[in-house]
């Protein structure tokens, strides 16, 4: 079944349909990621965006049942230049385009995907639609103008758990680079996880870690928080613009001071507004997993695991705010921290999934913070 790709500069790309038959439509964005696929789908912070996968074939392993990140997959539509659907891998159970059938994710292959790529780098991500119902380029076009664009949208109510839930698996095998680092030495600490499109790895290697995870909805109360006792409170990753996400700027402005903080993507941006810095829209953003970040703390590179299109303004940092990680393609802001408050965040995904593992030594440094709180 053929399908169209258009984009709101008017750009048309034909190609074949796979996974649902239909009409999407989302912010065009790519992510560079030679595997990881699954663990792509299932981001919530891909909510509201249409996926381009770089790496030219996808599909060749499947979908199995472990490597989801969330209950389904969170992308509006999925582009690859060459879908495969004789998956081989001893641990799948279907393939990619029945996977995306079922969730009905509408996706497109055989287009230029390196053509589509330079596009965006040059002109920044986009608006776009994908079809297989309709055909007539100006029809397509006209429903992209009319859809909206990322700035101003609060996504995390889409994402969000809709009660508080308590999360105690573990991830199945040791990643930290802290090789003396003994479990059993860090005691017990209760985190409330604050989920605005929460990662199920964030929270297995925070379990990892001897933490005991209650996870609650985005609009929680920063009273509500402090009434369940925690430790620590960790900020999660999660979609769309930092900006009108108002409700979680608020409760954390109340929560600074008062418990470790630590928070990931969407989170880090919302702890740097509540802090008084500013945010603003990256041209096309950072996705992928070999991400080269400089730790100012430590004088070392991390190649980091990234899918964001906000980022927080460094000219924007106040006195109480001190730069701990570098973006080393655009010198964006990778990571900060709070020169007095046991306060820390970071752009991109310690956790992984997919990616490398250099920075699970984060999840460490949390705990340190906890225990140094706890006395």
């Amino acid at each position: 079944m053929k399908a169209k790709l258009v984009l709101e500069n008017g750009l048309i790309f034909e190609g074949i349909s796979f996974g649902a038959a239909g009409e999407t439509l989302g912010e065009v964005v790519f992510n560079t990621s030679l595997t990881g696929y699954q663990e792509i789908l299932t981001d919530p912070s891909y909510c509201g965006q249409i996926v381009t996968m770089t790496y030219p074939m996808i599909g060749n392993y499947g979908v199995n049942l472990e490597d989801f990140e969330s209950e389904k997959p969170f992308v509006r539509g999925f582009i690859v230049k060459e879908y495969f659907d004789a998956y081989s891998n001893w641990r799948a159970n279907e393939s990619l385009s029945d996977y995306l059938q079922k969730y009905n994710i509408v996706g497109i292959q055989g287009i230029d995907t390196r053509m589509l790529t330079r596009v965006i780098r040059d002109e920044g991500a986009m608006r776009g639609i994908i079809s297989s119902v309709d055909m007539d380029d100006e029809s397509l076009k006209k429903k992209v103008l009319a859809s909206p664009k990322m700035i101003g949208l609060d996504l995390a109510q889409e994402v969000t758990t809709a009660k508080t839930y308590y999360w105690s698996e573990k991830s199945n095998s040791p990643l930290s680079l802290k090789s003396n680092f003994n479990i059993d030495d860090t005691g017990s600490f209760h985190v409330v996880v604050y989920d605005f499109g929460i990662k199920r790895n964030i929270l297995r290697r925070l379990a990892y870690y001897g933490c005991n995870l209650t996870v609650v909805p985005a609009k929680t109360s920063w009273k509500e928080v402090l009434e369940l006792k925690p430790d620590g409170i960790f900020l999660s990753n999660g979609p769309g613009d930092p900006k009108p996400v108002t409700y979680a700027i608020e409760n954390i402005k109340n929560l600074i001071g008062k418990k470790p903080i630590f928070g990931i993507c969407l989170g880090h941006q919302l702890m740097g507004l509540a802090l008084g810095g500013k945010t603003f829209k990256l041209k096309f953003g950072h996705r992928g997993g070999n991400h080269p970040v400089k730790n100012l703390i430590s004088n070392t590179i991390e190649i980091t695991s990234q899918n964001h299109g906000f980022a927080v303004d460094l000219k924007s940092f106040n006195k109480d705010m001190e730069l701990t990680h570098l973006n080393l393609n655009d010198q964006t802001v990778e990571g900060f921290r709070h020169k007095s408050l046991s306060i820390s965040s970071v752009q991109y995904h310690p956790e992984a999934s997919p990616g490398p593992h250099d920075s699970d030594y984060l999840f460490h440094d949390f705990i340190e913070m906890m225990r140094k709180e706890r006395g």
